[in-house]
C-alpha cells in the first residue's frame, strides 16, 4: 500500500493514500475500513490492483476505475462519456431540497444532468417531487438513464429523462410556468482554462467548456429557466470559483429574477448562485 501511495503521489495525484486504499478495496470488494484488518492479498488481486494504480498514476479518474461515484446518499455509475459528479455539487442539491421542504407535488428540472446526480438525489430525498433530468449529449444521457433505472429498482420515485439542449427555447414547453425549482451544473469552464488531466482528458468537452468567460451556456439557459419557473420559483446554478461575481451579475442582467445570491462551498470558495423568479 505504501508503494502504491508513493507511486500515485509521484504522479501528482492529490490524495494518493486515499486513492490507493479505495482502489484496493474495489479490487477486493470490501469497504475501505476492512483494509485495516487485511492480512494478505492474493496474487491475482495484487496484479489487478497494480494495474489500476498504474492507470490512476496516468491520471485516469478514480471513479472511472471503480465505476462508481458517491453523491450525498447515493452511489452512481459513471465512466467514459459522462461528467464525474463532484462533492461540491452536493451543496446545490441540499439547497434545492431546502426549498422543497414541506411541499408535495412540486416540479423540479435539472438542466444538464449528466450522471443524474442532482435529479436523482432530489427524487431520493424528497420522493413527493416530480423531477425531470435534461441531458443533451448522447453518451452522457446513457449514464443518466442507467442511473435513473437503477434508482427506480432501489425503490425511488422515477425521474423523467429527456434528451435536449438546456438553451433550446422550446425545451419542456409543457412545463412552462409550472416548475418550482430549476437546478443546473452547466458547462462553465472558460475556453482558456488549464484543467487537471483527469478533467481535460476524461470529462466530456460538452460538460466543460462555456465560452470565453465560461458563461455562454448559462446566458442561453436563463431564458429557458425563466420560462419554466412559476413566479416565486427558484433557480440554482453551479459555477467556477472565479465566477462568484460574474454569474450573479449575468442573472441580475436578465431581469427576470430577484433575490440573487451567491453561496460558498465548504472550503469557502464561491460555488453556486441562486435566484427567485419575479
Amino acid at each position: 500500500m505504501t508503494g502504491a501511495a508513493r507511486r500515485l503521489g509521484d504522479a501528482g495525484v492529490e490524495s494518493p493514500r486515499v486513492d490507493a486504499e479505495l482502489l484496493l478495496a474495489h479490487v477486493l470488494g470490501v469497504p475501505r475500513a476492512r483494509l485495516l484488518t487485511l492480512d494478505a492479498v492474493a496474487d491475482d488481486d495484487a496484479a489487478r490492483f497494480e494495474g489500476l494504480v498504474e492507470q490512476r498514476a496516468d491520471r485516469v479518474p478514480l471513479q472511472h476505475l471503480t465505476g462508481r461515484a458517491p453523491f450525498r446518499h447515493l452511489e452512481l455509475a459513471v465512466g467514459p462519456g459522462v461528467f464525474v459528479p463532484r462533492p461540491e455539487t452536493e451543496q446545490l442539491a441540499g439547497w434545492a431540497l431546502d426549498r422543497l421542504a414541506g411541499t408535495e407535488g412540486a416540479i423540479v428540472v435539472d438542466l444538464g444532468s449528466g450522471s443524474g446526480a442532482l435529479a436523482l438525489s432530489i427524487a431520493h430525498e424528497h420522493p413527493g417531487t416530480r423531477v425531470t433530468a435534461v441531458e443533451r449529449d448522447p453518451g452522457a444521457i446513457a449514464w443518466t438513464r442507467h442511473n435513473a433505472m437503477a434508482r427506480v429498482g432501489a425503490g425511488d420515485t422515477p425521474v423523467g429523462v429527456v434528451q435536449g439542449d438546456m438553451t433550446d427555447p422550446s425545451l419542456l414547453a409543457e412545463l412552462d410556468g409550472r416548475v418550482t425549482v430549476v437546478v443546473s451544473n452547466p458547462p462553465y469552464v472558460p475556453d482558456d482554462a488549464v484543467l487537471p488531466r483527469e478533467v481535460a482528458d476524461h470529462d466530456p468537452p460538452s460538460a466543460l467548456w462555456g465560452g470565453p468567460d465560461g458563461l455562454d451556456v448559462v446566458r442561453g439557459m436563463l431564458a429557458v429557466a425563466a420560462r419554466l419557473l412559476h413566479p416565486g420559483g427558484w433557480l440554482g446554478i453551479e459555477h467556477a470559483d472565479q465566477q462568484g461575481t460574474a454569474l450573479p451579475a449575468v442573472v441580475r442582467a436578465h431581469g427576470g429574477f430577484t433575490d440573487v445570491e451567491d453561496h460558498p462551498d465548504l472550503a469557502g470558495r464561491p460555488r453556486f448562485t441562486t435566484a427567485r423568479r419575479r
